[in-house]
């Protein structure tokens, strides 16, 4: 009878202790997704950052160049659409779009910029022009560590057998922030 009791509890202590490890591998999977995700919003975040800080700079430096380039309305208007495109964009491929429309009108703006030597000498414009430099660094830098998040995060979540995991619990796929074909193409600048 002692033999009997004794396995018993051998048996339901092994139990409990498997029932352990995989109650904590399922908590630990859990967890580090739940930080991933939120790691992967907080990359989307601090693009979102570096894309307002741009959009901030750009009224003063349309404002800078209207002085001299009063006649290339076409241009300014385009800059101040891109704008309030990226400032509505809600996906990264919104984003995406967006950013190429802004690079475009932003090249143009740059472009008309080398047809007035007073105003490539005008020392806010020079300011102006390397804040905008800065910022399209930035940009890219976040970018790029916002598509690693989303690279580790997607990567964990398809992984077997977290995959289930991450299914049961609702973990979905997040999108990178890719170029659009639209930005790809050089802008064109008519004078």
């Amino acid at each position: 009878m002692r033999k009997g009791l004794v396995g018993c509890l051998v048996v339901v202590a092994g139990l409990v202790v498997l029932a352990l490890i995989v109650g904590g591998w399922l908590m630990g999977s859990y967890n580090r997704m739940v930080t991933e995700r939120e790691g992967v919003d907080k990359a989307w975040a601090q693009v979102e950052n570096v894309l307002q800080r741009r959009g901030d700079l750009i009224p003063n430096l349309v404002e800078t160049v209207k002085g001299y380039a009063v006649h290339e309305k076409e241009v300014f208007e385009a800059v101040a659409d891109a704008r309030g495109r990226l400032a509505g964009a809600a996906s990264p491929q919104e984003a995406a779009a967006a950013n190429a429309g802004m690079t475009s009108a932003l090249g143009r703006l740059l472009a008309i910029a080398e047809n007035y030597p007073d105003l490539k000498a005008n020392e806010n414009f020079i300011r102006l022009q390397d804040e905008l430099a800065g910022s399209e660094n930035r940009i890219a830098t976040e970018r790029m560590r916002y598509n690693e998040v989303v690279r580790s995060y997607n990567t964990l979540i398809k992984r077997f057998p977290a995959n289930f995991i991450a299914g049961f619990f609702g973990f979905a796929e997040r999108e990178y922030f890719e170029a659009t074909p639209e930005s790809r193409e050089v802008p064109k600048v008519k004078f």
